[in-house]
């Protein structure tokens, strides 16, 4: 194993060269939200994440935990109160679906993004 480090020099100065290994993909809403919340309410955990290098890891995490669980309890909640037939009732379909992604996205945000 070679513990040598290679510089770069710019100008005067030497760089080390250094690359993160750092996740890519784009942490949407849910991950956004948590981003916010971490930052007004949770101050130690988000400066933990952050200075560890595993935020980006935990967001992305957390916005497709939250997506997989929002089509779940949706799902469920469909088994239990079923549409109306969306070729018939198109208006009440989009109510009826609108509604439940509402309520399955408040039970998500309370157990997964303000937790």
């Amino acid at each position: 194993m070679n513990n040598t480090i290679e510089y770069i020099q710019k100008g005067d100065y030497l760089f080390p060269n250094i690359a993160m290994d750092v996740p890519s993909g784009d942490i949407g809403k849910y991950g956004s939200m948590r981003l916010k919340f971490l930052q007004n309410e949770r101050r130690g955990k988000y400066n933990a994440l952050l200075l560890s290098g595993k935020l980006r890891a935990h967001l992305l995490e957390i916005n497709s935990a939250a997506k997989e669980q929002i089509e779940q309890v949706v799902k469920d909640m469909l088994a239990k109160n079923p549409a109306p037939d969306k070729e018939q009732y198109q208006m009440e379909w989009v109510r009826h679906i609108s509604g439940l992604t509402a309520s399955a996205e408040e039970v998500v945000m309370r157990e997964l993004i303000y937790a």
